[in-house]
C-alpha cells in the first residue's frame, strides 16, 4: 500500500514538472497572431494565406501557414487597410445557398437581374421571403436574394409582419 501510494505521488510529481516546461512556448493570443499576419500582409497575400488561416496555424504552434484556395473571385485581389476597416458590412446572406432558377447569393446579382422589380431575401427552408428594411433581410441561414415577381412564382410568401415596400 505504502509502495503504491508512493509511486503515484511519483508520478503526479513527473507530470507536474512535464507541464511546467512546457509552460514557456505557451500559445500566442489571437490578437498576436492577427498582428503578426498584418505586419506581413502584402506577403501573406501573394503567397495566397488569408488571416484565418494564419492565426490558426500561429496559435497551434506553428507560424508559416500553407496557402488557401480563393473561395471567391475577389479574395486574392489585395484591398488597402483603411478601405476595408472603414467600409460598412456588406448586406449578404452569411452562406448564399442560391441553387434554385433565379435565386442569387448577393442582393447585386438579384438587382441585375430585375432591375423594375423588388429585391427580396427568401428564406429557402420555410418559403417566406422578407423586404429590405426588415431585420432578417439577408440574413436567414438558408437563404438567397430573389425578384419579387419569380419568388411568388416559385410559391414563396411575405412574412406576415411585413407590408411591401411602395
Amino acid at each position: 500500500m505504502k509502495t503504491r501510494l508512493t509511486t503515484t505521488v511519483c508520478s503526479a510529481l513527473i507530470g507536474l514538472i512535464a507541464l511546467s516546461s512546457l509552460a514557456p512556448a505557451q500559445q500566442k493570443t489571437i490578437k498576436a497572431c492577427q498582428d503578426e499576419w498584418r505586419a506581413n500582409r502584402t506577403e501573406n497575400q501573394a503567397k495566397g494565406i488569408t488571416e484565418q488561416a494564419y492565426v490558426a496555424q500561429c496559435r497551434a504552434g506553428g507560424t508559416t501557414a500553407q496557402p488557401t484556395a480563393p473561395t471567391d473571385p475577389g479574395a486574392g485581389k489585395s484591398t488597402t487597410p483603411t478601405a476595408k476597416a472603414n467600409a460598412p458590412p456588406r448586406k449578404q446572406i452569411p452562406a448564399p445557398t442560391a441553387t434554385g432558377a433565379n435565386q442569387f447569393g448577393t442582393e447585386a446579382l438579384a438587382k441585375a437581374h430585375c432591375p423594375a422589380d423588388i429585391v427580396v431575401g427568401a428564406n429557402l427552408s420555410t418559403r417566406v421571403y422578407h423586404f429590405a428594411g426588415n431585420k432578417v433581410y439577408g440574413k436567414t441561414k438558408r437563404g438567397a436574394y430573389m425578384c419579387e415577381k419569380d419568388s411568388i412564382a416559385a410559391s414563396f410568401r411575405a412574412a406576415k409582419n411585413e407590408k411591401r415596400p411602395s
